[in-house]
């Protein structure tokens, strides 16, 4: 067996240049008053400040712990969907995506784009639809994130299995592209972001999916439920109950065709958890690097997200480990495959 591509499937835009956050801070300062706010154009960023962000930064780490190629969205906490309304999310997705699309050209063999969308709390996903389209058939965008709860953190919006949500299930299967179920900043000062908002949403999403018949409506829809599922490796016997006691199929026959989890956990008993719990077939490699954990761990003295290493000492075979640093982020991104083939790879 050929030594296997290390896909990250889950990378953010964590570390775009200054101006980014400036124009975003001019437009939420000018909410109530549009006419006196930035307009797109008038954000400026060379390729030379693109290419310092990355390479002083994601690519140095990718090369120094050996991961190839990461999928890359927008930074998640800066969707901040609860703010403004759907023009203002829609300004701001187009920008954040299309630096992402830079980004995958500037590092073609390093980086590919992955898409957030225009959402805003009480109004209709379709808006989405034309972004999204652009995304994929313009930038070669392989993937979404879906945000849950555009309120952030009051959860009003109808759960995953609802219906409102179905335009946007539509287009990806259209698309045969995958969502990361991914929510953005808290503005519940009850969930911390990262350490509670992040986990919740996680834990949230895959009970919607167990509670639903979601995937009889859309057998091929598939979800990446990112952070190792939140609770959800932990609490499988839980899950596994409250199915049985719904009238609901096993988990395997249930979700697990359509539900998948990275591996941005974050010490080696978690991935160990994950990894004995969790079908091989269902765990895609990431580390959201550079991410919500940035530190070094004391207890081994490398980064918590240096989650390459976790892989590689898991209790796992050789073809097990194929399947999570590449097979399955290629069955599962069926567009990143079809890229990766064309450049014969």
């Amino acid at each position: 067996m050929r030594k296997p591509l290390v896909i990250d499937c889950h990378g953010h835009y964590t570390t775009a240049p200054k101006t980014l956050e400036n124009w975003r801070n001019a437009q939420v300062a000018n909410l109530n008053t549009p006419e006196l706010g930035p307009r797109a154009p008038d954000l400026k960023i060379s390729d030379d400040e693109l290419r310092e962000s990355i390479e002083t930064n994601q690519l140095r780490l990718m090369k120094e712990r050996g991961s190839d190629l990461t999928i890359f969205s927008p930074r998640a906490s800066f969707m901040a969907h609860h703010i403004g309304d759907r023009e203002t999310s829609a300004t701001w997705a187009a920008i954040c995506n299309e630096l992402c699309y830079r980004v995958s050209q500037l590092f073609p063999d390093h980086f590919i784009g992955a898409a957030m969308l225009p959402q805003s709390p009480g109004v209709d996903p379709k808006t989405c639809i034309p972004e999204l389209e652009r995304c994929v058939q313009e930038y070669g965008m392989v993937g979404i994130n879906l945000n849950p709860d555009p309120s952030g953190g009051h959860w009003t919006s109808p759960p995953l299995s609802d219906r409102h949500w179905y335009p946007i299930y539509e287009k990806m299967v259209e698309y045969d592209i995958p969502a990361m179920i991914h929510v953005s900043t808290s503005c519940n000062p009850c969930f911390h972001t990262t350490g509670a908002h992040y986990l919740n949403a996680d834990t949230t999403a895959f009970m919607q999916c167990l509670t639903s018949d979601l995937f009889k409506d859309f057998p091929s829809l598939k979800f990446l439920i990112p952070h190792g599922g939140g609770a959800v490796p932990y609490h499988w016997g839980r899950f596994r109950g409250l199915a049985q006691e719904m009238k609901k199929p096993l988990l395997q026959e249930h979700l697990l065709n359509n539900i998948y989890f990275d591996t941005c956990v974050y010490h080696q008993p978690g991935i160990d958890l994950l990894t004995k719990v969790i079908p091989t077939k269902n765990v895609l490699f990431a580390s959201e690097t550079i991410g919500a954990v940035r530190g070094i761990d004391p207890e081994t003295g490398h980064y918590y997200d240096d989650t390459k290493r976790y892989i590689q000492a898991a209790a796992l075979s050789d073809e097990d480990r194929f399947q999570i640093f590449e097979g399955n982020a290629r069955r599962v991104f069926p567009r990143l495959d079809a890229a990766l083939k064309q450049k014969g790879i």
